[in-house]
């Protein structure tokens, strides 16, 4: 349950237009539903701003199909990340409304509008076309939890004039999620540049001592720009979730 249906609920029962007993109905499910196989946290919006994400890699056809039903049931959006394009068709099947992204293998179904929110933009910049992945997983989920998303793709380092040429969405951006592959280098650039959060993301995109995104995370971590936080490997949607909540004034 979102907090504005929430409110919604406890606005139409001080009115008199629902029922103490319905609003019970509608909450009991609250703050979580025992599927067996998972506990989907209907509460945590509430808590946190956005809805429980389906994690898709590890998980049946069959888990992904009922955990988002439930979701949907509960009038939540729903956002599968690294969903294979063989279970993302399934789901489309049994969940009428299902978009599917085969880039960053993301699903998302849109149960009720989102209506942008925030202090401003968050920029995606990606260093090259190989991070696109990555960085639209960043871009759909940010979108997804209420932020006005711009993106700046294959701005890297290599050609530096192809960042500089656009350093005035650069300093326009609230946040920027910064992701990059080989050595990792942009993050440290942008940083640089602006006086904006920045939001290093490393991905697993280089060659055999790159290892599998290793240095470009090591290489993020140690960036002498000031005030460059870095997430996981390839995590794309812990970064959006991040900026979401710098660019709502909690960060």
């Amino acid at each position: 349950m979102e907090r504005k249906q929430l409110a919604d609920l406890l606005s139409a029962v001080r009115a008199g237009d629902c029922s103490v007993d319905d609003a019970l109905a509608r909450l009991r499910e609250l703050p979580y539903e025992d599927l067996g196989f998972a506990r989907i946290d209907h509460h945590r919006s509430l808590r946190n701003g956005f809805a429980e994400a389906i994690f898709g890699e590890g998980k049946t056809t069959e888990q992904v199909i009922a955990i988002a039903e439930r979701m949907v049931a509960a009038g939540t959006n729903v956002l599968v990340t690294r969903l294979a394009p063989d279970v993302a068709e399934q789901l489309r099947a049994a969940l009428p409304g299902v978009e599917y992204h085969p880039l960053p293998r993301l699903a998302v179904h849109r149960t009720r509008a989102v209506e942008p929110e925030g202090r401003g933009t968050v920029l995606v910049v990606s260093a090259g076309t190989a991070d696109m992945p990555v960085a639209e997983e960043a871009a759909l989920t940010a979108e997804l939890m209420g932020n006005r998303v711009e993106r700046l793709y294959d701005a890297g380092v290599a050609g530096i004039h192809r960042l500089l040429d656009r350093r005035g969405r650069l300093w326009e951006a609230a946040v920027l999620i910064v992701v990059a592959g080989m050595e990792g280098a942009l993050p440290s650039v942008v940083g640089g540049l602006v006086e904006r959060p920045v939001i290093a993301v490393p991905t697993s995109v280089g060659y055999g001592t790159h290892l599998g995104g290793l240095a470009a995370l090591l290489g993020m971590l140690n960036t002498c720009a000031a005030g460059v936080v870095v997430v996981n490997i390839d995590n794309g949607f812990g970064a959006a979730a991040a900026a979401t909540r710098i660019n709502r004034g909690g960060g």
